[in-house]
């Protein structure tokens, strides 16, 4: 059993994972036998993430790659096999969200929640996927989100970004799924971060800030998911345990999606 959830020998390279849930899905392949590699867009966050890694104790290999730019991606990739090795495990994690109304949103903005949220993970897949042909197995995972399946007020391009990404990752399933490589999403349902922090503060008079309210009655776990939530879910998908799981996407969200909350 711990073999087949084992990473151990396997090149993991997660997208963005300088911090937040890239940075915990990364530590989690570590403490499971992976040699981690991430990428951000500017050097001082890759040298950030480098310092949280080394305290950690985890030996991980930092680039800097803008993934919306495929001459970027292109060299990463062969710099990552020169003085890594292949890539068996892709997370496509990096990713934006930009809270507009709809009508209020330029085309710039909403073509670069797109560029950063489908078109990079297209990207960077298509990049890793001639070397898992040539392995003869590769794991890819992108991050989706509830709202590849729901849409709600000011996320237009997020939610027509996830909603693509969920097909993209059924497509590379179907298309790439002979030469034994499997791509799923991982669908996280809302998590505590310090990027959150803010909408589950208590108010001045004690009580619950609305939005935090809001989730917790609409999530049948009653309560937030934490990164935590996410590592096992991620390591399945990324280990042997899932060689016959392909184009699923596994929702973490506490029941959300499968809830019509509570009656008043």
């Amino acid at each position: 059993m711990e073999n087949l959830f084992s990473l151990k020998g396997k090149t993991a390279l997660i997208t963005g994972a300088s911090y937040g849930i890239g940075f915990a899905l990364a530590t989690a392949f570590h403490r499971a036998g992976a040699t981690v590699v991430f990428n951000d867009i500017r050097q001082e966050l890759v040298d950030r993430g480098m310092a949280a890694y080394r305290e950690k104790g985890i030996d991980a290999h930092g680039y800097v790659c803008d993934v919306t730019d495929e001459a970027q991606v292109n060299r990463l990739i062969a710099e990552i096999e020169k003085e890594v090795g292949a890539v068996d495990i892709l997370v496509n994690n990096a990713g934006i969200i930009k809270r507009i109304p709809m009508h209020e949103m330029s085309s710039s903005e909403f073509r670069q929640v797109i560029d950063v949220d489908l078109t990079a993970p297209f990207i960077v897949s298509k990049a890793v996927i001639p070397g898992m042909i040539k392995k003869g197995r590769g794991k890819i995972i992108n991050i989706c989100s509830m709202m590849s399946e729901l849409g709600r007020e000011t996320v237009s391009a997020y939610a027509a970004a996830k909603g693509g990404l969920k097909m993209l990752t059924r497509n590379i399933a179907s298309e790439y799924g002979e030469y034994n490589i499997q791509c799923n999403g991982i669908g996280p349902g809302y998590i505590a971060t310090p990027q959150t922090a803010p909408l589950r503060e208590m108010q001045p008079d004690g009580s619950r800030h609305p939005f935090d309210r809001f989730i917790i009655a609409k999530t049948p776990a009653a309560r937030w998911g934490t990164t935590a939530d996410l590592e096992g879910p991620a390591i399945f998908l990324a280990s042997a345990a899932s060689d016959f799981v392909n184009g699923h996407i596994l929702y973490v969200d506490g029941g959300i999606l499968a809830y019509i909350g509570k009656q008043p």
